[in-house]
């Protein structure tokens, strides 16, 4: 049995689709800038890689025909890395995003999208099987968001309260990485991928809030004191990426697919669900 590739295993998306993988019985291989760090199972072959040191990826890529890619170095560094990939692999399952999608929230130039479509433009013509996953706004942006203010008081100041979003679990979008690893009938596809309601930023902290068992004042903030109060957790340009997008989408109702159940056959996890799950997170 040939080792599936990860790359980007320790991040959100990444460590579920080792999970998941190792459930379904693969023999994986995770790759991490920092191995030691990277605290995974005894089944799960970690090795020291990094994308932008495209010499480091042969060992990690020795004897592998399937990847999962979770871009997460520099643009520049894009030609390269996927370079080494394609001379090796034969399937690759790419963490994406939502490029095609015509609405406002997923249409907002940035340089992220810019690097993204950089990277699908190589694969495309690399003669590798791909597959690309797009799903819009993750529940685990929650913790990042809001966590922080919940676990050191009871307000929560938020910018765009009623703009409402599809929030996906991260472990769906694991669910259909690692189909589109271990079955055939994927190559070529694009699935763009939601959770299974629409809820603005209100109506999620108000989950979490109910969850926790707590009561909590939600303020919006202007986008002005949004730029000065979100510094802390996130940079500039992310800050303004998301302004923007919730901005032109905010008179528009959110994006929904059925992709997840038309794959799976199941039901995709709701926010509550996803809360739950995460509770801890917003625990001082």
């Amino acid at each position: 049995m040939n080792p599936i590739l990860v790359i980007g295993a320790t991040g959100t998306v990444g460590r579920q689709v080792v999970s998941q993988l190792s459930t379904a019985g693969a023999k994986i291989r995770a790759m991490a800038r920092h191995p030691e760090a990277a605290k995974f199972s005894h089944h799960v072959e970690v090795v020291r890689g990094d994308l932008t040191a495209p010499e480091t990826l042969d060992p990690c890529l020795d004897g592998v025909e399937k990847v999962f890619l979770v871009w997460t170095a520099p643009p520049t560094a894009v030609g390269p890395a996927l370079q080494r990939v394609s001379s090796h692999a034969r399937r690759i399952v790419v963490l994406s995003a939502p490029l095609k999608t015509l609405h406002p929230l997923f249409q907002q130039p940035n340089p992220l999208r810019t690097m993204m479509e950089q990277i699908e433009r190589f694969i495309e013509t690399s003669g590798l099987q791909w597959t690309f996953l797009r799903p819009g706004m993750f529940a685990a942006n929650a913790v990042s968001w809001w966590a922080p203010q919940i676990r050191t008081g009871d307000v929560v100041r938020w910018p765009f309260l009623a703009v409402p979003t599809a929030p996906i679990d991260e472990r769906d979008i694991a669910s259909v990485a690692v189909r589109a690893l271990t079955e055939d009938g994927h190559a070529g596809a694009e699935y763009v991928l939601t959770g299974p309601q629409s809820l603005t930023h209100l109506e999620q902290i108000s989950t979490i809030a109910r969850v926790l068992g707590r009561s909590l004042r939600i303020e919006e903030i202007s986008p002005e004191e949004a730029r000065r109060e979100l510094l802390p957790i996130m940079p500039l340009g992310a800050v303004n990426m998301l302004l923007q997008a919730w901005a032109a989408a905010a008179s528009h109702p959110a994006h929904l697919t059925s992709t997840f159940a038309q794959i799976t056959g199941a039901a995709p996890k709701t926010f509550l669900d996803w809360t739950s799950a995460n509770v801890a997170e917003f625990r001082d």
